[in-house]
């Protein structure tokens, strides 16, 4: 067998994607997956992952599989809304605080254990990439941003608010509702009164 059919053969059992530690374990070296990169068989996806050029990823399916009751949140939510230009490297899941995940390298994910509270306020289901996903409606995100603002920094949660408010659809009623039931009312009305 070739070093080219070894390769392929893992990528197969690994179901199209694999790490470079992966390789180096059956004793193939770099050298060999430079080769399937040039020629455009493999792609890098980020450092020490690659993916077969035809392998198909639905990130967002993924992540359902492996964290059946995640909910998409913080910065993934707020890119989903397009409130914030930052990506983040990884996909922002909350489950809840006593669940145990058992995550893959790919696709990356941050989990955040919420009490039963955060996570039943402004749960909806959304069609991402031909996939039902769940997340966080836009209030309960933006509420999610004041309550986290210390370790977001003042820039994006700036940037967040004023992103939402030029939405035609926000709804500023349920927003206060989400923020009394988060107990970030008061600093939501602070922020709120400066930018309106």
């Amino acid at each position: 067998m070739t070093k080219k059919d070894q390769i392929l053969k893992l990528f197969k059992q690994k179901k199209g994607i694999i790490k470079l530690q992966d390789l180096l374990k059956i004793g193939v070296n770099k050298y060999h997956l430079l080769k399937l990169l040039k020629t455009g068989e493999v792609e890098k996806i980020r450092h020490g992952i690659y993916k077969l050029s035809d392998y198909q990823t639905n990130e967002y399916l993924e992540i359902k599989n492996l964290v059946p009751n995640g909910i998409i949140c913080l910065f993934s939510a707020w890119n989903y809304y397009e409130l914030t230009t930052y990506m983040p490297h990884e996909f922002h899941v909350a489950i809840e605080k006593k669940s145990k995940v058992k995550l893959t390298d790919y696709p990356p994910i941050k989990l955040y254990y919420w009490d039963n509270n955060s996570l039943k306020t402004g749960v909806k289901t959304v069609k991402i990439d031909n996939s039902n996903i769940t997340i966080f409606d836009i209030e309960k995100s933006v509420c999610d941003a004041v309550k986290f603002r210390n370790k977001i920094g003042k820039d994006i949660l700036n940037e967040i608010l004023t992103e939402y408010l030029k939405q035609k659809n926000r709804n500023l009623d349920l927003l206060i509702k989400y923020s009394k039931i988060l107990r970030v009312e008061k600093i939501l009305r602070n922020y709120l009164d400066v930018l309106l």
